[in-house]
């Protein structure tokens, strides 16, 4: 009768899937990596995970987005993992000082249009770059730290991507200019899917007059390198999030430097290259989103006429 339970209450591959984020072939290579997963198979031998596995699974994917590697974490206990998020979270931090949750409570509790609304007014009031810098990028990393903690899942995650990403593409063409300088050319490397990180940055850039085109993410380096090229861009902007392999990025980034010609600049920003600039010559490195303007003054005032 036990095992009739645990074999009820245990999930599908597609749905482990679903509820951590970890694609199927991932759970597969570490099953033969790592001895873990372990799932059960039912009659046609088709995987099973049981609740236990899956609960694993979750603490593993929140650790991979705070940049941990699998090779670390896979074989660590549950309470090992449990005791790892708790490092990541940095409680000191997050009682330094108060936040205002409302964003987050709507974001939890699916009221998008609500969610909506209360970014659209913040917008108005705060501007668009005190939007991105106070409303934005705070929320970002609440709804990070929450799904770290377990307090929000993947459909919750995506209801507050899709909100700020409505709402930013809205006010990044009203105030979009054209032939502004410097023409900057935004896009992620393949694998890399978070777009976010490059809207906030062309958020920023556009009120300042800079001309800003995006591709998107997961583009080759040979379809940037060609569209840079051809569109005659001054910088071609890349954005990481903190799940994407530093070595990948670097690896990517002095690959994509030795295509370009010197006078089109390479900025990159996000948690995956943070504090990596003595390993990215020719290359900046942008930390913040006070950065991003740094680093347009500093170009503005190199190729001032």
């Amino acid at each position: 009768m036990n095992d009739l339970v645990r074999i009820e209450a245990a999930s599908s591959i597609a749905a482990v899937e679903r509820d951590t984020g970890l694609p199927k072939d991932t759970l597969r290579v570490w099953e033969r990596r790592y001895g873990f997963p372990a799932p059960a198979r039912d009659a046609n031998g088709e995987r099973l995970y049981p609740p236990e596995q899956v609960e694993k699974l979750r603490l593993i994917r929140r650790l991979l987005d705070h940049g941990r590697r699998p090779a670390g974490i896979v074989r660590a206990s549950t309470e090992e993992l449990t005791r790892m998020l708790d490092e990541c979270l940095c409680p000191a931090d997050a009682a330094a000082a108060p936040r205002d949750d409302s964003l987050l409570q709507l974001v939890r509790l699916h009221r998008n249009v609500e969610l909506n609304a209360a970014l659209r007014k913040a917008l108005m009031k705060q501007g668009l770059q005190r939007f991105v810098a106070e409303t934005v990028a705070p929320l970002a990393a609440a709804v990070g730290e929450a799904w770290m903690r377990g307090e929000v899942d993947v459909p919750e995650e995506h209801l507050f991507t899709e909100q700020v990403q409505n709402v930013l593409r809205s006010a990044i063409g009203a105030h979009s200019v054209v032939g502004g300088r410097p023409r900057v050319l935004l896009t992620t490397f393949p694998e890399e899917e978070h777009v976010l990180g490059l809207l906030m940055a062309e958020a920023m850039l556009v009120p300042e007059g800079a001309s800003c085109l995006s591709l998107g993410t997961r583009t080759p380096l040979a379809d940037i390198r060609s569209a840079a090229l051809e569109g005659e861009f001054d910088i071609v902007g890349l954005s990481f999030s903190i799940a994407y392999p530093a070595r990948q990025a670097i690896d990517g980034l002095l690959e994509l430097r030795a295509t370009l010609p010197p006078n089109v600049g390479i900025w990159a920003g996000g948690g995956a290259v943070r504090d990596k600039q003595k390993r990215l010559p020719g290359i900046c490195v942008v930390g913040d989103l006070d950065d991003t303007l740094a680093a347009l003054r500093d170009w503005r005032a190199s190729h001032a006429s």
